[in-house]
């Protein structure tokens, strides 16, 4: 790795590769590092299906797009949908094999601002001087652990969702899931036919319908923010709140119908409108869980399908460096301007990071390529 860079990009998920995407095409002079999809490959379940369609590709020039790779394969969007986990990191692939990005698997340890420059350090030891740094960091921080499930649960036997993809030791085990969106059933499906016991799933909220959700309405408003970057945060709140009301709505009132089969089975049992209320360890090391409509259940482990929040302190390079007492923050999030550069001049922040000033789609993968455009403008005329 080189020791100085002009700019540098941190992070090779999708909105990371659509940047790198943009900046390529642009002849953007930058460093790339990451581990390409590595959250993607990680810490989600390899047979896990997206809720995406095939229009919601990564390449801010509509040439790289999911509908010219099948074309590829001599493939119809109805042949590959709904897109499982295997073909959209093919296609990522692919992606980068087109647009020529290799980003350096390099990890972040700490970020000092040095005058009007950034240090980054590396967990081999190196370090880079970068005049501007952009930070595409994903969801890889943001897990939400409510605070009764903190210590309600024994450390050994309850994980996120985040942190159980393989469930091949689940096998013949009983199991609580604690949430009730779209992960949440999937993650009882997959447990369910990788041969659990018995699966229980409690949440607060009636049980969300089997229905496609509506996206339609999404990509032309995101598309136009690329022109209109301010859209969304000059709107009267009362819009705001609608929009918002309107995206989550369709990504977490609604349940995928392909799932509906996958539910129905005499193993997996419904909880709505609960909530655990007590936990208790038995002799033998089992659980046996109380729900606030008083049923109980015996189990061997919590799968916590609560979600992610942001909270921008949990950005331990941010935190062990000179940033954090710099950077202001709303909410748990970074306040950008119109270009997604924060409060510190010069670093920038996309995907979830931005969804308080550029609105829930930048919580969707639908946002990347709109997120390219204005920060790879703004890049390009500074």
């Amino acid at each position: 790795m080189q020791t100085s860079t002009p700019l540098l990009l941190a992070g090779a998920g999708p909105f990371g590769l659509a940047l790198a995407a943009y900046l390529k095409h642009e002849k953007i002079e930058h460093t790339h590092i990451g581990s390409s999809m590595d959250y993607w490959k990680s810490y989600m379940p390899k047979k896990m299906f997206l809720r995406s369609a095939c229009d919601w590709h990564l390449d801010p020039f509509n040439e790289a797009t999911i509908l010219n790779y099948l074309d590829t394969l001599n493939l119809k969007p109805a042949d590959v949908e709904p897109l499982s986990l295997d073909f959209y990191l093919t296609y990522t692939e692919w992606l980068q094999q087109q647009k020529g990005i290799s980003p350096l698997p390099a990890h972040i340890t700490k970020i000092d601002q040095i005058e009007d420059r950034f240090s980054l350090s590396f967990d081999d030891g190196k370090s880079i001087m970068a005049n501007k740094v952009v930070l595409a960091v994903g969801l890889r921080y943001f897990k939400n652990i409510p605070e009764p499930y903190i210590s309600m649960f024994p450390q050994d036997k309850v994980h996120h969702t985040a942190e159980h993809v393989d469930f091949s030791g689940l096998k013949g085990k009983r199991v609580l899931i604690v949430g009730g969106r779209q992960s949440a059933f999937e993650w009882a499906a997959l447990i369910h036919e990788e041969g659990a016991k018995n699966i229980h799933m409690t949440y607060r909220h009636p049980t969300p319908s089997f229905e496609p959700s509506d996206w339609t309405w999404v990509n032309p408003m995101v598309e136009s923010m690329a022109d209109h970057p301010a859209w969304f945060r000059n709107l009267p709140q009362e819009e705001k709140d609608s929009i918002t009301k309107r995206m989550w709505g369709e990504g977490r009132l609604k349940l995928e119908p392909w799932l509906a089969k996958r539910i129905t089975q005499e193993t997996i049992h419904l909880h709505p409108q609960t909530q655990v209320v007590e936990c208790r360890e038995l002799p033998a090391g089992e659980l046996q869980i109380t729900l606030n409509d008083g049923s109980t259940m015996v189990i061997d482990h919590v799968i916590l399908a609560t979600g992610y929040k942001m909270d921008i302190t949990r950005i331990p390079f941010i935190m062990n460096g000179n940033l954090a007492s710099q950077l202001k923050t709303q909410n748990g999030f970074p306040m950008l301007d119109e270009s997604f550069q924060s409060s510190i001049p010069n670093l920038y922040f996309t995907g979830l990071p931005a969804a308080q000033d550029f609105g829930p789609f930048f919580g969707f993968t639908a946002a990347a390529n709109t997120s390219a455009k204005i920060i790879g403008r703004a890049l390009s005329m500074s």
